[in-house]
C-alpha cells in the first residue's frame, strides 16, 4: 500500500493537467507467480495495493534496502514482469493492451543484466535505440543518426563511438546503455541502478543529466538507485520502499520530514540526519573532549575524533578535561587525560595519538 500522505494517481492526473501522460499505477500487485502441484498459477505478492504516478518533466528515483522489492516493481512497470493485479498506464495508455511496437515508442529501459554486444561498436550500439522508428528495413536516416550522435553526446561517451563495445569497461558500457536509450527518444525512461559502475563525479554528473533531460525534453525518468544522499538532493520525486514493503511516495524532503527514509535506513551503526540529509556512524561517546579550532575545522576534528569514540564536549567543560588545539598549518596541540601535552601534526597522528586516551 502507498503511504496516506500521498494523493492517488487519478487526483495526481487531474492536479496536473499541463502533464499528461507519464507513469501511473492503480492498485498494482507486483510479485511472481508460483506454480502448484496441481499445475495452476498462484502469485506471492511482493508489494501490493501501489497507487504511484511518475510525472513528465520531473526525475522519479526508486529507493529502498536490499530485498525490498524495487527491481520487481521496475520490471513490473516495464513489462517484464506480469503484474498480479491492478493496471499500469504509460503515456495514458495501458501497458497491457499496448503492442509492444507502440511500447517501445513510448518506453525505454535501462536494467543491471549484462548485455552481450557481439561485435558491434559504441555508435552501433547506440543506433539500435532507433529501431523501434526505422521500420521494416532498419536503416538509419539522417534525422535517426542525428539522434544516436546526440545521445552519446549527452553522457559523455562521444569519444568512444568508434570503439568496439565489447573492449568498454562496466561504467562506460553503462553509459552507453543510457545513451541508447536517450537515442529511442521515448515518453517514459526506466533505469535500475544506472551509476552503479561509475565513480563518484560521473554518478553525480549522469544523475543530474537525467534530471535536465526530464526537465528540458518533458521526459518521464523513473531511476532505481542505491546512491540514497545524491537521490535525496537531486530528484523531484521520490518512491521509498520500506522494511514493511510500504511505498512512500513524495517530494525527498517530505519523505525525510516524516521519518520515512530514517526508518527504512537506520541501522545499529548507521543514522540517518535529517538536517544535513546524510548519513553518519552511531557509535556511544567512550569520553568527550574539549576542542579549540577555527570553524573550518572543527568539523573535520568532530569527524576525526568520533571515529575514535570520543565526542566534542560543548562550552563549559572542566579545565582537566582532555583537550585538542588546532595551531595552524595542520599543527595540534594535544592534552591527555594524565596532563601529559602532546605535539602532532595532520589528522593521521591526531588518530593515532588519542586512540590511547
Amino acid at each position: 500500500m502507498t503511504d496516506t500522505m500521498t494523493e492517488t494517481a487519478t487526483d495526481k492526473a487531474d492536479a496536473r493537467p499541463d502533464h499528461p501522460g507519464g507513469l501511473a499505477t492503480q492498485r498494482l500487485d507486483v510479485g511472481y507467480r508460483t506454480r502448484s502441484p496441481r499445475g495452476r498459477g498462484a502469485g506471492r505478492a511482493v508489494l501490493s495495493g501501489l497507487d504511484l504516478q511518475a510525472r513528465a518533466g520531473e526525475l522519479t528515483v526508486l529507493l529502498g534496502p536490499n530485498g525490498a522489492g524495487k527491481s520487481t516493481l521496475l520490471r513490473t512497470l516495464c513489462g517484464l514482469l506480469p503484474p498480479l493485479g491492478g493496471r499500469i498506464r504509460i503515456g495514458g495508455a495501458d501497458l497491457a493492451q499496448t503492442s509492444p511496437t507502440a511500447l517501445a515508442r513510448r518506453l525505454a529501459v535501462v536494467l543491471t543484466d549484462r548485455v552481450d554486444p557481439g561485435l558491434l561498436s559504441v555508435r552501433e550500439l547506440a543506433g539500435l535505440g532507433r529501431h523501434p522508428h526505422t521500420g521494416f528495413t532498419g536503416r538509419l536516416t539522417d534525422a535517426d543518426h542525428a539522434a544516436v550522435e546526440w545521445s552519446l553526446q549527452a553522457v559523455s561517451a562521444g569519444h568512444l563511438a568508434d570503439r568496439p563495445a565489447a573492449e568498454l569497461s562496466d561504467g562506460e558500457r553503462q553509459r552507453v546503455l543510457t545513451a541508447r536509450a536517450l537515442a529511442q527518444e521515448p515518453e517514459v525512461i526506466l533505469l535500475d541502478e544506472p551509476t552503479a559502475f561509475l565513480d563518484v563525479p560521473s554518478r553525480v554528473a549522469l544523475t543530474v543529466l537525467l534530471r535536465d533531460l526530464a526537465r528540458d525534453k518533458g521526459l518521464t525518468v523513473v531511476v532505481s538507485t542505491h546512491d540514497l544522499e545524491l537521490a535525496l538532493r537531486v530528484a523531484d520525486a521520490v518512491w521509498l520502499v520500506d522494511r514493511a514493503s510500504r511505498v512512500h511516495a513524495g517530494a525527498p524532503e517530505d519523505l525525510i520530514r516524516s521519518g520515512a527514509v530514517a526508518a527504512a535506513f537506520d541501522a545499529d551503526h548507521l543514522a540517518f540526519d535529517p538536517a544535513s540529509g546524510t548519513f553518519g556512524l552511531r557509535r556511544t561517546a567512550r569520553a568527550h573532549v574539549a576542542v579549540d579550532a577555527p570553524p573550518d575545522v572543527l568539523p573535520l576534528l568532530e569527524r576525526a575524533l568520533a571515529r575514535e569514540g570520543l565526542a566534542v564536549a560543548g562550552p563549559g567543560s572542566p579545565a582537566a578535561a582532555p583537550r585538542v588545539s588546532w595551531d595552524g598549518a595542520d599543527r595540534l596541540t594535544l592534552t591527555g587525560p594524565d596532563g601529559q601535552i602532546v605535539h602532532v601534526r595532520g589528522f593521521h597522528e591526531l588518530t593515532r595519538t588519542v586512540r590511547t586516551w
